[in-house]
C-alpha cells in the first residue's frame, strides 16, 4: 500500500485527469449505445414454470403476450344504456387500433359478458397486448374517456408501471451527508472529498452497468440499487481515509508520508471491507434467479470502483489540496507546532469526550448495558418470524392512485381475487385423462378459496387442456398462497389417481408463490453461508477465534434487525404509508436477499475498522480493557458519523415511492444505525470486555496454517510495547 501510496502522489494530478477521462468515456460510450435493460425474469425449476412449459407446446408461450383491464362505473346512466355504450365502444375502438393490442374483449359482446355488473354500474374490457408494446397510448385513451358521470381506470399485470432507475431523492441524501461531514471535520474541502470520492466511483459504476446490461440481463432497477449501495460506502470508505489522513497530519507527518498513513491502515481496511461486501453480493448466485444475480452483479461492480477510487483518486486529492482538509484553526495550530490537533487524544490522557465517556459507561457495566442492547436487538428483529415473502398487488398501492383506484372498483364489483387468476395446465394423452380433467374442473369449483372455473374449449385431439381458476382473494393475500398449496398437494393429486393426467398450477400468481417459497428455501443457506465467511475473514484478519465468533454471530444479529424492521413497516403495515408505499403486503422476494448481501458487508465494515484499532492497540499493549477502550474511543466518532451518513443516503432512497427501493433503503438505514450505536459501540465492547483477554486465543495449529494478512498495516504487526505483559496460555505471539 505505501508503494501505492506513493505513486498516486508523485502522479497525483495524472491520476485525477486520468479518472476523468474514464468518466467521459464511458459516458460518451454509454450514450452513443444506448441501454439494454430487461425485466424478464427466468424462473427457476418449478411448478408454475412446468406449467409455462407445458403452454409453450400448444402454442401458448408465457411470453407471448400480456393482459390488462380497462374498467368503468357510471354514476349516470346505466352501465349498459345506449348513451354508455356509445362512449364505450369508441374507447374500445380507439385501443383495438393501438399498435401491439392484438385482442380487446368488451362485456358488450357475447365473448364478455361476464364482464359487466348492471347492479354495480360497472363493467370492464380485457386487452390482450404483444409482450413489451408500449401501454402508455391505452392508458392515454382510458384518461380521454373519463368524464363527470364515467369512472375509467386501467389495470391489471399489462399496465403494472415499472421503477424507474432514479428519482433523483439520492441528492437529498448527499446533501445530509455533507452537511454532517461538515459539522465532523469542520472543513469544507475535507466534507467535501468524500462525497466527490463517492460519487465518482458511483457514477463510473452506473456507466459501467448501463454497458454491461448489453451483455448480461440487468434490470433498470439495478442502477437504482447501485447508487443506494454505492453512495453509502464510497461515502464512508472515503471518510475513513481521510479521517486517518488528518489524524496523521496532526500528528506532524508531511502530506506524502499521512497519505502513506492512511492508505497503509484505513486503506488496507478499506479494500479489507470491500472485497466483504463484493463477496457477500457475488453470493445471491445462490438463490438462482437471474434478476438477483444481476443486482448483485451491478452492485458488486459499483464497490469495487468505490473501493478503487477511495485508494487512487481520493490520496491524490489528498496530495494536491494538502492542509486545507484542515480546519482553519487546525492550519493555525499546526504552524504554530501547538499539536492541537484529534491524533494523541487518548494517548494524552485528556478530558475524555463523548466517546470516551460512553466507553467508560460500557467497561464499568458490561453486564447491565449488554443485556439493554441485546434486549433492543431481540425487538427490533422479533418481526421477522411473521415474515411473508410475495408480491404485493395494486390493492395495498397508495390511497388515491390510479392502481389503488382500479383494484377497488374491481375488487367491489367482480371479487378481490379477479386480478390474480390461476392457470390449471395439463397433459391429457388419451380420453380417460380428458374425462378426469373434466372431472377436476368440478370437483375445484367447490374447493375453499375458489370463485369460478373457466376452461378453455378443447379442440379434437387436443392433449394439452388449460383452465383459469379465479380466487376470492387476492393476490397477495395468505389465503389465496394456502389455495395454490390446497390444489397441488390435495386437490389435483386426488384427480390424477390412477390416470395419465398430468395437472400443474401455473399462472403470475402462482409464479410469484414459487419465487418467494424458492428464496426462503434458500435464505438459511445464504445467512449461512455469510456467516461463515465472516468468521473465516475475520479469523484471517485478526487471528482469533472468540472475535470472529462474536463478530459473525453480530453480522447476523443486524441482518435480522433489518429483516424485522421492513417486516414490521412494509408488511404489517406500520408507518407504510407516510413514506408514500400504501398499506401492508408481502415482501417483495428480491428485499431480503439485497437486506442480506448489503448488511452483512456493511456490518463487517464497522467490524473492521473497530476491531482493526483494538488489535492494533492490543499488539502494543497486550491489555484487552485499554485496547478495546482505545478501539472506541479513536473510531467511535468517524464511525458514528459514517452510520449517520449512511442512513441519511439510504433513508433518502426510502421516499422515492417505489415499493422495492424504499423497503430496500429502509431495512439499510435502520440496519446501518443499529449496527453502529447498539452493536458495534454498545454490545460488542460490553462483551469483548467481559471475555478479556480469550478475545485474542487463537490455537497454535491454526496459527501455523492461516496465512498472514495486516489490516493494520506492517509495522502495526510487529510492534509491541517493551512492557507487554506475558501472554497467556494458549494466546499466540503475534497477539491476533
Amino acid at each position: 500500500m505505501k508503494a501505492l501510496a506513493r505513486t498516486v502522489y508523485q502522479w497525483r494530478r495524472a491520476t485525477l485527469i486520468g479518472w476523468i477521462v474514464a468518466l467521459v468515456g464511458l459516458a460518451v460510450v454509454a450514450v452513443g449505445i444506448g441501454s439494454a435493460f430487461t425485466d424478464t425474469t427466468d424462473i427457476p425449476d418449478s411448478e408454475s414454470a412446468t406449467a409455462y412449459s407445458v403452454l409453450a407446446e400448444a402454442g401458448g408461450g408465457q411470453a407471448a403476450t400480456t393482459t390488462g383491464n380497462i374498467v368503468w362505473h357510471s354514476t349516470g346512466a346505466a352501465i349498459n344504456s345506449p348513451v354508455v355504450r356509445t362512449e364505450i365502444t369508441a374507447l374500445v375502438d380507439r385501443v383495438r387500433d393501438i399498435p401491439g393490442v392484438r385482442q380487446v374483449v368488451s362485456p358488450y359482446d357475447a365473448a364478455g359478458a361476464g364482464q359487466l355488473n348492471a347492479s354495480a354500474s360497472t363493467a370492464y374490457a380485457r386487452v390482450v397486448l404483444n409482450a413489451g408494446a408500449d401501454v402508455e397510448p391505452a392508458k392515454e385513451a382510458a384518461e380521454q374517456a373519463q368524464s363527470a358521470s364515467l369512472e375509467v381506470h386501467t389495470g391489471g399485470q399489462a399496465f403494472i408501471e415499472q421503477p424507474a432507475p432514479s428519482h433523483g431523492t439520492e441528492v437529498v441524501g448527499i446533501l445530509a451527508a455533507l452537511a454532517i461531514l461538515l459539522l465532523v471535520f469542520r472543513s469544507m474541502w475535507a466534507a467535501l472529498l468524500p462525497i466527490i470520492t463517492g460519487v465518482v466511483g458511483v457514477g463510473a459504476s452506473m456507466l459501467l452497468v448501463v454497458l454491461g446490461a448489453h451483455v448480461v440481463d440487468l434490470s433498470a432497477t439495478s442502477l437504482t440499487m447501485g447508487a443506494l449501495i454505492g453512495l453509502g460506502v464510497g461515502i464512508d470508505y472515503a471518510l475513513f481515509i481521510v479521517n486517518r489522513y488528518r489524524k496523521a497530519v496532526l500528528s506532524g507527518a508531511s502530506v506524502p508520508d499521512a497519505i502513506q498513513q492512511a492508505l497503509d491502515t484505513s486503506g488496507r481496511a478499506v479494500i479489507f471491507a470491500g472485497i466483504t461486501v463484493v463477496v457477500a453480493l457475488l453470493g445471491m448466485f445462490l438463490v438462482n434467479l437471474d434478476v438477483l444475480t444481476g443486482m448483485g452483479q451491478a452492485a458488486a461492480v459499483t464497490v469495487l470502483l468505490t473501493v478503487a477510487a477511495a485508494i487512487t483518486l481520493l490520496p491524490a486529492l489528498l496530495g494536491i489540496l494538502g492542509h486545507k482538509v484542515l480546519s482553519r484553526r487546525q492550519r493555525r495550530a499546526l504552524a504554530a507546532d501547538t499539536g492541537d490537533g484529534d491524533a494523541g487524544a487518548v494517548s494524552r490522557q485528556r478530558r475524555p469526550g463523548l466517546a470516551g465517556r460512553w466507553a467508560q459507561l460500557v467497561q464499568r457495566a458490561p453486564r447491565r448495558v449488554g443485556a439493554v442492547a441485546l434486549l433492543v436487538l431481540v425487538g427490533l428483529a422479533a418481526p421477522v418470524a411473521s415474515m411473508r415473502v410475495g408480491d404485493a398487488d395494486a390493492s395495498s398501492d397508495p390511497a388515491g392512485s390510479q392502481s389503488r383506484a382500479y383494484s377497488e372498483v374491481m375488487a367491489d364489483t367482480f371479487g378481490a381475487g379477479i386480478d390474480a387468476p390461476l392457470l390449471l395446465v395439463a397433459r391429457t394423452p388419451d380420453a380417460a385423462a380428458a374425462a378426469a380433467f373434466s372431472s377436476l374442473m368440478s370437483d375445484v369449483k367447490t374447493v375453499e378459496g375458489v370463485a369460478a372455473v373457466t376452461a378453455a374449449p378443447a379442440g379434437a385431439g387436443q392433449r394439452i387442456a388449460v383452465a383459469t381458476v379465479t380466487p376470492t382473494t387476492s393476490a397477495q393475500a395468505k389465503e389465496t398462497a394456502d389455495l395454490v398449496s390446497d390444489l397441488r398437494e390435495n386437490v389435483i393429486p386426488a384427480a390424477n389417481e390412477g390416470t395419465g393426467l398430468q395437472v400443474f398450477v401455473g399462472g403470475t400468481t402462482a409464479t410469484a408463490i414459487d419465487l418467494g417459497d424458492a428464496l426462503m428455501g434458500k435464505l438459511p443457506l445464504y445467512l449461512g453461508l455469510v456467516a461463515l465467511l465472516g468468521f473465516l475473514l475475520l479469523a484471517l484478519a485478526f487471528r482469533s477465534v472468540l472475535v470472529p465468533l462474536v463478530g459473525a454471530l453480530s453480522n447476523l444479529a443486524t441482518i435480522l434487525v433489518g429483516l424485522g424492521a421492513i417486516t414490521a413497516i412494509f408488511q404489517f403495515g406500520w408507518g407504510s404509508g407516510l413514506i408514500g408505499v400504501g398499506d401492508g403486503a408481502p415482501v417483495m422476494y428480491i428485499v431480503p436477499v439485497i437486506i442480506v448481501g448489503v448488511v452483512f458487508g456493511l456490518s463487517m465494515d464497522y467490524q473492521v475498522f473497530l476491531v482493526s484499532r483494538m488489535h492494533e492497540e492490543w499488539t502494543h499493549t497486550r491489555d484487552n480493557t485499554r485496547a478495546v477502550r482505545v478501539g472506541m474511543v479513536e473510531t467511535g466518532k468517524v464511525i458514528a458519523a459514517a452510520a449517520a451518513i449512511m442512513l441519511c443516503v439510504f433513508a433518502s432512497f426510502s421516499f422515492s415511492g417505489e415499493r422495492i427501493v424504499s423497503a430496500i433503503g429502509i431495512g439499510l438505514a435502520i440496519a446501518v444505525l443499529i449496527d453502529a450505536f447498539v452493536m458495534r459501540l454498545t454490545l460488542l465492547p460490553a462483551l469483548m470486555t467481559l471475555i478479556g483477554r480469550r478475545n485474542w486465543s487463537y490455537p497454535a495449529w491454526a496459527e501455523r496454517i492461516t496465512p498472514r494478512l495486516s489490516i493494520e498495516g506492517p509495522d502495526a504487526e510487529s510492534a509491541v510495547a517493551p512492557d507487554a505483559e506475558p501472554v497467556a496460555a494458549g494466546q499466540s505471539r503475534t497477539g491476533s
